[in-house]
């Protein structure tokens, strides 16, 4: 038997806690233009399951791959690596 491959970790933020065990997380990464050589920023959303974690707006998580949960959700919030306190 082997063990899984090594599973993917991202940080990004919390943009919507609308629903109720799901949260949008958005990454953003810089990207050199092939042509220009100037940094562009792209950002990315990804559906994430929050399971046993108190999420918010604003807060930075860290989320990790998983099996497909649903239609959309593929990742999992492994940890809360900084809370938003603007309330």
């Amino acid at each position: 038997m082997s063990d899984r491959g090594q599973r993917q970790f991202i940080v990004g933020m919390i943009v919507s806690d609308k629903m109720q065990k799901t949260v949008k997380v958005e990454v953003k990464r810089k990207v050199l233009h092939p042509i220009y050589k100037k940094y562009i920023t792209k950002k990315k959303k990804f559906s994430a399951d929050t399971g046993k974690f108190e999420c918010s707006n604003g807060d930075t998580v860290k989320i990790v791959s998983s099996k497909p949960i649903s239609k959309t959700k593929k990742w999992k919030v492994y940890e809360i690596i900084e809370k938003n306190n603007k309330l």
